[in-house]
């Protein structure tokens, strides 16, 4: 009887990733046998009738395929892997840990353009002159003055790129002509690899003198020695985390190492990148889903190849390699965007960790409202504590009142008190921040005749009104509408609508403030670019005015001139669903407080709240959001949830509700009987419609695990996957694993 390594192939084969749902490698011959494939090279192989690009994940010397099934690599793309060993090791953890396909974790690591055949460094065009060339020739050129000097210019060199005879004043004409002549000819070949990085100041004039409790985080995180350790730097708003980095990151700078600085939105990436050019004189790259795909190749590129010593990205950014690592800094570190929630749906917080065990450098996670995990995390002493518990350069902290409007008529959202003193502030040459978390005209639109509202077709959710342009949008899936004229369902022309949003918040400020000037910064109005600058610049500029926004104000910027920060509606986050709803809303309103009172001049933070004794808002106002924090944290462990417990869940949608719940019950079955076998702790809820039952016109349903041992659901959920995978799912019917989900809904 045949053993079952001779029923395949013997002899070298090739492991690789493809960028596809299938959670497996597809064995591969060699191109040919003098080439060796490092795992993360990238190739190009036949699958199926089609030519793809995968990734070399090893090798082996045996096949479970017989030699006739087999295919060769059609072409080797990269002359050395894409990643260094470090990275790729934590690709490899990623793919295991959140439990998604490896070819699509690789894949999504490196830029768009890599994700086709494109070589890292493409081929490109060259001159030199021609062996025919000689004194003689180039005499009889004195009637083309052009074509002389260019002979003359190629003449010392093995050859000039196109480019840069073009940048010598050259025209193409003067080429070809000299090419119909045969006076020079044409090469390709790789550009040469440069690195232009700058030598690191060997001085740092413009840095800040630390007071004493950012001189000992400072301190303590220079005793590292370039080794791995995690601070979790817990600094208020104002406190100078900032400069801390700033300081950090210059030792890295001056040992000629590499920077790696994360924050959670796009808008904050320009304005960091301006304030350390200020600071370092160095190259910094940027790296955000707002550049094009050459930009981001070009940023991706000089990380790598050590050409910029400052990287400065959002999510995604964290799998860029870098070539002498230093220090990773993860800014806002509590902030859910760092959280993938579609394909790939990892924690770029979290795996900036592993990376930072990983490459033996210290890891520094900042926030003035840090996540509960990351603080338990502290307690568990994985991460060590760092307080700034005080505003730098003598800025006072801001006061916080809570006016109860529960018996109170408002003024399209605003009590008297806080008009009084949002004119009592301007009237002093003061700036005023008022936050919604609410965009558009108003939330509801509604028939006053019989009680009809405008709804989502494709959402269990209310179309928000909308002022410029005039319409109905979704928020969730995007739908727009033109508005009616009239009710749909009983033809009243009685329209009307109820609560409010910035542009409605905006259209009363400017008719009651006319005196000063009213910036609406939301996602609507920020969509330029160029505009989004010019209303900061305005604001900066210091002059009074009323900024009324929604989150992208509450996030990391500096307004020196804002000393009254109003929160028209704080309840909206009091009774969420969600589990975490509470610690989001809580660390809302403590970032927006914060850009009150920034300077010399004194803040005041002024909360709206139909529930003002609840006791998220009189801890937040009577105390601060570590003491809130502290709370959380013992009612999670009463209830064993996160960080105490590990939730996974299992989303499947569809285009009906009944199809998503039969599967999630067939997946439920697969799940006892693992739980069972095992006799683990797991414990499941559901199947059940997700709280948003039906979005972008797909209804959705959810599964829910949870465990107190991290490895015992890492076990059960590589089984539990591959069970799933045998199953036959109804036509249209998709289904997700979000392992530490950030958002329940």
């Amino acid at each position: 009887m045949a053993s079952p390594q001779s029923i395949g192939y013997t002899g070298l084969i090739y492991k690789i990733a493809i960028p596809s749902p299938l959670r497996r490698v597809f064995d591969y011959l060699p191109l040919d046998s003098a080439t060796h494939l490092d795992p993360g090279t990238r190739v190009q192989i036949p699958f199926g009738k089609r030519r793809i690009v995968g990734f070399i994940i090893g090798e082996a010397d045996h096949s479970e395929l017989k030699l006739s099934r087999l295919k060769h690599i059609n072409a080797v793309l990269d002359e050395e892997p894409l990643f260094p060993p470090e990275i790729f090791n934590l690709l490899l953890w990623s793919s295991n840990y959140y439990q998604h396909p490896i070819g699509e974790v690789l894949s999504a690591a490196i830029p768009g353009k890599l994700r086709s055949a494109r070589p890292l460094h493409p081929q490109k065009m060259f001159w030199r002159i021609s062996k025919k060339i000689n004194s003689k020739i180039i005499e009889q050129l004195t009637r083309a003055p052009k074509q002389k000097a260019l002979i003359e210019l190629l003449l010392p060199s093995e050859g000039l790129s196109k480019q840069a005879i073009l940048d010598q004043g050259f025209t193409q004409t003067v080429i070809k002509s000299l090419q119909e002549k045969n006076f020079v000819e044409s090469f390709e070949q790789q550009a040469p690899k440069t690195i232009t990085a700058k030598p690191p100041p060997k001085t740092n004039l413009k840095a800040l003198s630390l007071n004493n409790e950012q001189a000992a985080a400072l301190d303590a995180i220079r005793k590292t020695e370039n080794k791995f350790e995690c601070f979790l730097l817990d600094g208020i708003t104002g406190s100078g985390k900032t400069e801390v980095y700033m300081q950090a990151m210059q030792d890295q700078l001056n040992a000629h190492k590499q920077c790696l600085v994360l924050v959670p939105e796009i808008s904050l990436t320009p304005q960091t990148v301006d304030r350390f050019a200020e600071r370092f004189d160095c190259q910094i790259a940027s790296l955000h889903s707002g550049m094009t795909d050459n930009e981001r190749l070009a940023s991706w590129t000089s990380a790598r190849d050590g050409s910029a010593s400052i990287v400065i990205g959002t999510r995604s950014a964290i799998f860029t390699p870098l070539s002498r690592p230093g220090i990773i800094i993860v800014d806002e570190e509590h902030d859910s965007s760092f959280k993938q929630q579609e394909g790939f749906r990892y924690s770029a917080r979290d795996i900036a960790v592993m990376r930072g065990r990983e490459e033996s450098v210290p890891v520094i996670l900042g926030s003035a409202t840090p996540s509960l995990e990351s603080l338990h995390n502290t307690e568990l002493n994985k991460f060590s504590y760092l307080s700034l518990s005080e505003r730098a350069g003598g800025a006072s902290t801001a006061t916080m009142t809570v006016i109860d409007t529960a018996e109170t008529i408002l003024d399209t959202g605003f009590s008297d008190q806080l008009l009084f003193k949002i004119n009592q502030h301007l009237t002093t040459n003061n700036q005023v921040l008022v936050f919604i978390n609410r965009r558009g005209f108003a939330p509801i639109l509604n028939c006053l005749s019989c009680g009809w509202i405008a709804e989502c077709k494709d959402c269990i959710a209310q179309m928000t009104v909308h002022t410029k342009p005039p319409s109905m949008r979704c928020h969730h899936c995007g739908n727009s509408q033109r508005l009616p004229s009239s009710c749909p369902n009983c033809q009243s022309l009685e329209l009307g609508t109820l609560g409010v949003g910035t542009q409605k918040l905006e259209q009363f400020l400017q008719q009651r403030f006319t005196s000063f000037p009213v910036m609406r910064i939301d996602r609507d109005s920020t969509r330029s670019k160029k505009k989004f600058e010019s209303m900061l610049d305005e604001i900066r500029s210091g002059d009074p005015c009323v900024l009324l926004g929604t989150q992208i104000l509450a996030k990391g910027h500096h307004f020196p001139a804002v000393t009254l920060v109003a929160i028209v509606d704080a309840d909206s986050g009091l009774f969420s669903p969600d589990f975490r709803g509470q610690e989001f809303m809580a660390q809302t309103i403590t970032q927006v407080a914060g850009r009150a009172g920034r300077a010399e001049r004194p803040g005041e933070v002024i909360v709206q709240s139909r529930h003002a004794s609840h006791r998220i808002l009189r801890l937040l106002s009577e105390s601060n959001y570590v003491d809130l924090a502290k709370l959380l944290l013992t009612e999670r462990k009463i209830a064993v949830m996160p960080p105490y417990a590990q939730l996974a869940l299992i989303k499947a949608d569809g285009p009906q509700l009944k199809a998503t719940i039969d599967l999630l019950k067939q997946i439920k079955s697969f799940s006892t009987q693992l739980i069972q076998q095992s006799e683990s702790t797991i414990s499941s809820i559901g199947p059940m419609p997700a709280p948003m039952e039906k979005r972008a016109g797909r209804y959705r349903s959810q599964l829910l695990f949870k465990a107190t041992s991290k490895p015992i659901m890492q076990r059960f959920l590589t089984q539990l996957v591959y069970q799933i995978e045998s199953l036959k799912v109804s036509t249209g019917v998709k289904w997700s694993l979000d392992v530490d989900p950030q958002e329940m809904i």
